[in-house]
């Protein structure tokens, strides 16, 4: 399984360019430009996110720039965007309140870890398992929380008062300017990326004529230098005890920030992957995000995952390649060691009004012409992963949504469950059951025999069926008991592989004949009673 992965891996990666997107002149300018605008908006993001975490700025930065390098080099998905996130400092910032940062350097490498893991051994693929409400509703909430978080923006700066009066005219009418910039410019060039055009053309206005607004140096200082490699200051190998008491505290965090990480990650994989048209990727896209958050733990960082909002600017702008990610994490850096000073005077309006075209064109609209179309359960889970993902986090409104559809596929299943009836020259009666046997239908299902009135031989025949489950094998046991107790005779027709192989190891069947469950020779069998107990 290693073996096979890793070479996967080998084979898909790529770092000029994708068999679908030749790293040609024009492309490569394209995404040059596209990751200038990426790193741009990335800024403001992982300032916020540090924040949020509770740690210096540059931690924040640091973690754009490794987490956007790295995976834009060996990622499953080229044209995707990583850096810190809010999902991740979330998770984060009770453990950063409690026990420092150098805690949270360690945690990182051990959260990259696990995904490296689940990479190796192909967790990823239960992502499958999402229903497409549950992507609906996750690209809905996503939506909303990038616009949700845009709103501290519109605060006086170092203060928890929002705007008011002529200011916030201002900031909303350079916001509109930004938005226009964005909306109308591809209709007339698109030798620059529309995002990027806004951002100069807003930042344009507002130096030359000297208009007051907040600027992306009133929220911190970016300056800084290369991150240096800094092994976390936790007391880990001093001891059995230390290393136990160590991975007690970080372990917890590690693995939420994991499966948050995980599942944003390969959302957003599946997301990008329908607007590039490509499929495949999500290995590798897990050993990538785990490689990235190690190498952020060893250099000051405080890990992240894919970027929903930075990943649809860069496809919106025209980037493909792996080029559009190498750039933007390039960009960053030179932002921080040697062009703070430019990029600190861009005002917050132009940033806020690309990341508004972004939650535009991120939100699912035809999510409320489907929810008239779609089954009420369907809708529902819209509307609950949507909810859920704005009021929590994106790890629980996705979990919460699949079991909800799941419950529900459960229950539509479960009352599918019939028979159709008839007897035989020989006396005996046969019932011919149609729907899965699992454990939502085992009651439907033991309903419709009759021990006390049927004829001395009865024969339940499951060719338009399917023994699931446990709950399924204790039914059949149940049922051949209550006919044995009548000194009634049951047997088992037309088992398919699967089913065959299922009660078999389950030691049910009585004849363990030559037959080819594959109905080819319809064999009976006759069933064990006893084996499971009935449950008990």
């Amino acid at each position: 399984m290693i073996q096979s992965a890793l070479a996967s891996f080998a084979k898909n990666l790529s770092i000029t360019s994708s068999s679908s997107y030749p790293l040609t002149p024009k492309q490569i300018k394209t995404d040059l430009l596209s990751g200038l605008t990426v790193a741009l908006a990335l800024v403001p993001e992982a300032v916020a996110f540090a924040f949020v975490a509770g740690v210096n700025p540059l931690v924040g930065l640091y973690a754009a720039f490794l987490m956007g390098l790295i995976t834009a080099l060996i990622g499953g998905r080229p044209g995707m965007i990583s850096g810190a996130t809010g999902a991740i400092a979330v998770v984060l910032v009770s453990l950063v309140a409690d026990h420092g940062v150098e805690y949270l350097f360690a945690t990182v490498v051990l959260m990259g870890l696990l995904q490296i893991f689940a990479g190796i051994f192909r967790l990823g693929k239960f992502i499958r398992l999402v229903p497409h409400p549950v992507m609906l509703g996750f690209v809905n909430g996503l939506a909303i929380v990038i616009f949700l978080a845009q709103m501290t923006q519109f605060k006086e700066p170092g203060t928890d008062h929002y705007m008011s009066g002529l200011p916030l005219m201002i900031m909303l009418a350079l916001v509109g300017l930004t938005m226009a910039v964005v909306h109308f410019l591809p209709k007339f060039t698109s030798v620059i990326p529309a995002p990027l055009a806004g951002i100069l053309v807003t930042a344009g206005v507002v130096i030359a004529f000297g208009i007051d607004v907040p600027r992306v140096g009133d929220m911190a200082t970016i300056k800084g230098g290369l991150p240096q490699f800094h092994i976390p200051a936790v007391p880990m190998f001093e001891s059995m005890d230390s290393f136990l008491a160590t991975l007690k505290i970080i372990f917890p965090y590690a693995l939420v920030g994991a499966a948050v990480g995980l599942i944003e990650s390969l959302l957003t994989l599946n997301l990008v992957g329908e607007i590039k048209g490509e499929r495949g990727g999500v290995s590798q896209e897990c050993v990538a995000q785990g490689t990235a958050n190690v190498v952020t733990g060893f250099f000051g960082g405080m890990g992240g995952c894919a970027m929903i909002g930075q990943s649809m600017i860069n496809v919106k702008s025209g980037g493909r390649t792996r080029l559009a990610g190498i750039t933007a994490a390039v960009f960053l850096l030179l932002f921080i060691v040697v062009a703070s000073p430019l990029i600190e005077q861009i005002p917050l309006a132009a940033l806020v009004g690309v990341m508004f075209m972004v939650v535009i064109g991120t939100f699912a609209w035809n999510s409320f012409n489907v929810m008239r179309k779609v089954p009420r359960v369907d809708a529902f889970v819209i509307v609950l992963v949507t909810v859920v993902t704005v009021f929590e986090d994106l790890a629980v409104a996705v979990v919460v949504g699949v079991i909800v559809s799941a419950l529900a596929y459960a229950w539509q299943n479960a009352s599918r469950i019939h028979a159709k009836t008839y007897e035989t020259p020989e006396g005996a009666k046969v019932y011919q059951i149609q729907g899965p046997l699992f454990f939502g239908s085992v009651e439907g299902f033991l309903e419709m025999f009759d021990p006390a009135t049927d004829p001395s031989m009865v024969i339940v025949d499951f060719g338009d069926s399917r023994v699931a489950d446990q709950s399924a094998l204790n039914a059949i046991e149940s049922l051949a008991g209550k006919y044995e107790a009548q000194g009634k005779e049951i047997q088992l027709r037309h088992l398919s592989r699967d089913c065959h192989r299922l009660l078999k190891n389950a030691g049910h069947l009585m004849i363990d004949s030559d037959d080819d469950p594959d109905y080819e020779v319809a064999t009976d069998y006759s069933v064990r009673t006893g084996v499971l107990g009935a449950g008990h």
